[in-house]
């Protein structure tokens, strides 16, 4: 069996992008197998993180609480990697998920978001994306989106960076521990689910 092919079947077996690439994602997932990191732990590890920017805290206080530590340590961990960044969206309602959706295709503007309403996590609270910045200087585009995304990864977050339909590098999510086997498909599906009857993402 080549390397590429083993690797593959490790990605496989973990439930993470198949590409035969030993990237981030790989090593951040074998890390947690291996380590038996589980997500109550890492919740225990940045629970007494202290307030960040008022900008990011205004989005983060969106975020389900579960969420919100995580956020917090990623905007400190980047800043003690000589990185600024900071949380810029959070929570959405379903009709600002669908105005989003409707931009470049029934609206002016370009195309942001192949997700309507209910079909991002964003719209449960367990979903945030961030912005690089130098000084006061918001940068769209930077290779630091990638050196944070490891950090993300690191803090057993789900990182855009790793999809392979729309690429999105400032996103990160939290995924519940009832949904480590699923696609992500099912585990908005059941998140929908969910929010219609009342329950809560992590319970």
């Amino acid at each position: 069996m080549r390397i590429d092919e083993m690797i593959a079947a490790v990605q496989q077996e973990l439930g993470i992008g198949v590409d035969g690439k030993a990237g981030p994602e790989t090593w951040g997932a074998i890390y947690k197998k291996i380590c038996k990191v589980t997500q109550a732990e890492m919740v225990q590890v940045v629970g007494a993180l202290e307030p960040v920017d008022a900008r990011s805290e205004k989005t983060i206080a969106t975020l389900l609480p579960e969420v919100q530590p995580f956020a917090r340590a990623l905007v400190q961990k980047a800043s003690a990697n000589g990185m600024t960044i900071k949380i810029l969206s959070g929570l959405r309602t379903y009709e600002e998920q669908d105005a989003l959706y409707a931009q470049g295709r029934t609206a002016p503007g370009n195309k942001v978001t192949n997700a309507k309403g209910g079909f991002s996590n964003h719209n449960f609270g367990i979903a945030f994306d961030i912005g690089v910045f130098e000084g006061a200087k918001y940068l769209g585009d930077s290779p630091k989106y990638k050196a944070v995304g490891v950090l993300g990864m690191e803090l057993g977050l789900e990182w855009g960076g790793n999809w392979k339909t729309i690429v999105d590098q400032p996103h990160y999510q939290l995924r519940p521990v009832w949904a480590a086997n699923m696609t992500e498909r099912d585990m908005l599906a059941e998140l929908r689910a969910r929010k219609a009857s009342g329950k809560g993402a992590y319970s």
